[in-house]
């Protein structure tokens, strides 16, 4: 297994390797991640201090499960076109559900009916940058198009800390950050999508 990585990808391909001889497939790991993601959003959407810390547990567990499909897939040859896709589609929907999960639960607080249009903001941004990855990966590879990673770290891995944020009693200032930081990164996305694009019209 190459040790570049990340450290969920590396624990992923250790939980995943014992079953390698089963008659499991990558789609059975994507049910499970997704199922995983619906009840981080039922959690979240109750609004309840204790049912918010267990959604954002599930989510933290939906998150590193997302891992475990591809590291099946690989070390099975079991891919196939139809099973990234469904990979991709699941992510994009765990994580569109994560904020509106947040928003809806929020509606009774102090953010009041606006939490949930900014939960649906972060989603739809999140949708977006889900979607141009997909058209980038699909063209350019990849590894071409691999966010940056530092000591078996990526981007995403902050959402790991999202039990730690619900702990401490702190959805309302997440939702607000990333009602506005998804968008903003969703332009950012945007732009190398607009650039590939024209490259590869010329």
């Amino acid at each position: 297994m190459p040790t570049n990585k990340p450290w969920d990808a590396q624990l992923a391909y250790r939980l995943v390797y014992p079953l390698r001889d089963s008659a499991l497939t990558p789609n059975h790991f994507t049910i499970i991640r997704l199922l995983v993601g619906v009840l981080a959003f039922i959690g979240l959407a109750t609004g309840s201090y204790l049912w918010s810390n267990v959604g954002a547990v599930c989510f933290a567990l939906s998150n590193f499960l997302d891992h475990t499909d591809g590291e099946f897939a690989r070390l099975t040859g079991k891919m196939t076109k139809f099973g990234h896709y469904f990979d991709l589609a699941s992510d994009a929907a765990a994580n569109i559900l994560l904020f509106l999960g947040i928003g809806i639960g929020l509606m009774h607080g102090k953010l009041g009916f606006y939490a949930l249009p900014m939960g649906a903001a972060a989603g739809i941004a999140v949708a977006a940058i889900f979607h141009m990855r997909t058209f980038i990966e699909d063209r350019i590879g990849k590894e071409q198009a691999r966010q940056p990673h530092y000591g078996g770290m990526e981007a995403e891995d902050v959402l790991y800390l999202l039990p730690l944020v619900t702990i401490l009693d702190q959805l309302a200032p997440f939702l607000m950050l990333a009602s506005i930081g998804a968008p903003l990164f969703c332009l950012w996305v945007l732009k190398e999508y607009l650039a590939l694009k024209k490259k590869l019209a010329a």
